[in-house]
């Protein structure tokens, strides 16, 4: 379970701070599929640097019992000065994981090609992405964060994503902050709008969706 009790958030502003979120209240188990609509500003990396323990709230609870993936799409875990197989190697180490088996494993997820063996400095936007997701992918946790990224590539290389994400369906929970709703239809459950730093949950997609619109 990943569970927020009342979460706020506040980032210093000139003479003073602002609240950016305020008082959050999420709980995912094993099997939900959780998409977070919301415009740009709304605090939806900073709810998901949260979520992924990347950073602390200003206040209120944030309770772990499942194994939660780094949010994909903000290159954390990632050295840029290393290439995409010695950050492979050390995702390997770190979760104590073979290092045959897990660049293996990226390699042929993130399809990057002699890229592979280059500083991950040199990759696009797009290229991280995939590097990301192959990252990730190599390693089953319990919750997936990630956003847009898994937009990352042509039609093939998404449908591989949707397939990834479908393998663990069952047994791992997927949270998916987004500006788009054909994703969030793609792969989400239920959906949550953020704005003006509170979260609504709806059980129904297109109200989510229709809600949003409506900002």
């Amino acid at each position: 379970m990943l569970l927020l009790e009342n979460v706020w958030k506040a980032h210093p502003i000139r003479g003073g701070k602002r609240d950016v979120l305020k008082g959050i209240n999420i709980k995912i188990e094993r099997g939900d599929a959780l998409g977070i609509l919301g415009r740009n500003g709304a605090g939806k990396s900073t709810l998901l640097r949260l979520l992924g323990g990347v950073d602390m709230p200003s206040s209120g609870r944030i309770t772990r019992t499942m194994t939660v993936s780094w949010p994909m799409g903000f290159g954390i875990g990632v050295q840029a000065s290393m290439t995409g197989a010695d950050n492979a190697r050390f995702i390997a180490r770190l979760y104590g994981l073979g290092i045959p088996e897990t660049l293996t494993k990226v390699e042929e997820f993130a399809e990057l090609g002699p890229y592979f063996y280059e500083p991950a400095r040199n990759y696009s936007s797009g290229m991280m992405g995939r590097l990301l997701l192959g990252l990730s992918f190599a390693m089953e946790f319990e919750c997936y964060l990630v956003d847009e990224i898994v937009g990352a590539g042509d039609a093939r290389f998404t449908e591989k994503c949707t397939r990834a994400f479908e393998e663990r369906r069952d047994r791992a929970a997927l949270i998916m902050v987004t500006h788009s709703m054909d994703l969030v239809k793609q792969y989400c459950r239920r959906a949550a709008v953020l704005h003006d730093g509170k979260l609504r949950f709806y059980d129904d997609l297109d109200e989510a969706i229709a809600t949003y619109n409506g900002l």
